[in-house]
């Protein structure tokens, strides 16, 4: 199960808006470099057909799927928190 966390709304290239919803996973423990163990949660995006007021209706909905983890083409990401920008070569996405 996945659940609607929050909206927000997007441009098309043709300069149409829509509306999609951040969702995220299940609760997953990780162990980092240290050794010490945290906890994290996959999440991702996905494009919607409602309209505003429907999107707000749905916040905190759960919808069966999961999260999964995709290998796509290498990118450049700056972590929010360091300033440090790491290549990365997967994102998630939501899957039925």
């Amino acid at each position: 199960m996945v659940t609607v966390k929050s909206y927000f709304i997007n441009q098309s290239s043709e300069g149409k808006t829509y509306i999609c919803f951040d969702l995220i996973g299940d609760m997953e423990v990780l162990t980092g470099k240290s050794g010490k163990l945290y906890v994290d949660v996959k999440k991702c995006s996905i494009p919607t057909r409602v309209d505003e007021a429907t999107a707000k209706l749905m916040l905190g909905r759960q919808i069966a799927g999961s999260i999964v983890k995709k290998q796509c083409p290498p990118f450049e990401y700056t972590i929010p928190g360091t300033g440090e920008v790491v290549t990365i070569a997967h994102k998630y996405e939501y899957e039925p």
